[in-house]
């Protein structure tokens, strides 16, 4: 059998429809600048939220409140996501 690429859940066969109708919609000589503005607000938004969470961390330590729990938190999350990748790599293979 075949495996598709999947990202986000998505197909190939529909993300080439959806960039179908981008390029319907928008007109090929904007993808480019609609690419880049995307990419400067997603930007932004990683910025922000980084700059959130040192803001909290320093306040959190400032305080006095132990901020290692999170960091054992984010690595059983890691943990858990790469089991379960595993275990989902191995059910898409027998399909």
């Amino acid at each position: 059998m075949i495996q598709q690429a999947t990202f986000l859940f998505i197909g190939t066969t529909e993300i080439m429809f959806i960039l179908f109708i981008v390029v319907m919609v928008f007109g090929a000589d904007k993808i480019p600048e609609i690419a880049r503005g995307m990419g400067k607000g997603m930007r932004m938004l990683k910025d922000a939220s980084n700059d959130l969470k040192s803001e909290i961390t320093k306040s959190a330590e400032k305080n006095g409140i132990d901020t290692s729990v999170t960091k054992d938190v984010q690595a059983e999350l890691n943990k858990v996501k790469d089991d379960l990748e595993d275990f989902t790599g191995s059910v898409r293979r027998k399909l």
